[in-house]
């Protein structure tokens, strides 16, 4: 089964075609990780074709689309998921997603810490044991997250794992083995993907407007009244 991997969660934008066997771990054919935290639209294009382009393949060659859903930043985010569902669609894919963290952590034994950046001074992070998430994901400032009791670590990866004593070059964002690894099971099952549901975590900074204050509706019916005094009906 030929997979393609996407990921736009953190400011790595991560694209691979992954080899899938009926058994055994993923296999990464091709992939490309560029790096920038505001130009997902820009980089992610040119990473999926130079990646299918290294495997040898064409869209036409693909069996399924993994893509991460975050926590991660909305803007970038929806990058990723916008590109696979449209390449879903357009290609008759099924089309699964995957915790981004979860596959930060795929296929590592004991207790991993995933930490990404979520700016604003804060940091998503989740808790993964054996490969199974057990807190997470959350965001919260780093300072408070290195005052919680998460017991004895193993490894604290993550492009923001610095900020609570990890290494970030260690693990900065999933793989496309990773992604393919959380996603084995179903898509090894012949699964129907469910809808993407992306792993925002806050509420987004444009929000509709509300309805207008009492005050306004009432300067807007005597604004109404004082026109109609003027019109046609009393004057020239």
């Amino acid at each position: 089964m030929l997979v393609l991997a996407l990921d736009t969660a953190t400011a790595r934008i991560t694209a691979g075609v992954v080899d899938l066997g009926p058994d055994g771990p993923p296999v990464t054919l091709a992939g490309r990780d560029a790096v920038g935290a505001r130009a997902h639209a820009e980089l992610l294009a040119p990473a999926v074709r130079d990646a299918l382009a290294e495997a040898g393949h064409t869209r036409r060659d693909l069996d399924a689309v993994v893509v991460g859903l975050g926590p991660g930043p909305f803007t970038g985010l929806r990058v990723g998921l916008v590109t696979a569902v449209a390449m879903g669609d357009a290609l008759g894919l099924p089309v699964h997603g995957v915790p981004t963290h979860d596959a930060v952590a795929a296929g590592l034994p004991g207790r991993t810490l995933v930490v990404t950046d979520a700016r604003r001074r804060e940091v998503y992070w989740s808790l993964v044991v054996d490969g199974v998430r057990t807190h997470g994901p959350e965001v919260i400032a780093p300072a408070l997250l290195a005052e919680r009791d998460l017991g004895r670590l193993d490894a604290v990866l993550g492009d923001a794992a610095d900020r609570v004593g990890g290494d970030p070059d260690a693990a900065p964002g999933p793989g496309p083995e990773g992604l393919v690894a959380v996603a084995a099971p179903a898509l090894r099952a012949g699964d129907v993907p469910g809808p993407l549901v992306p792993l925002y975590l806050r509420r987004p900074d444009a929000v509709p407007p509300g309805a207008p204050k009492t005050v306004t509706r009432d300067a807007e019916r005597s604004g109404e009244h004082a026109d109609g005094g003027a019109g046609p009906s009393g004057g020239a």
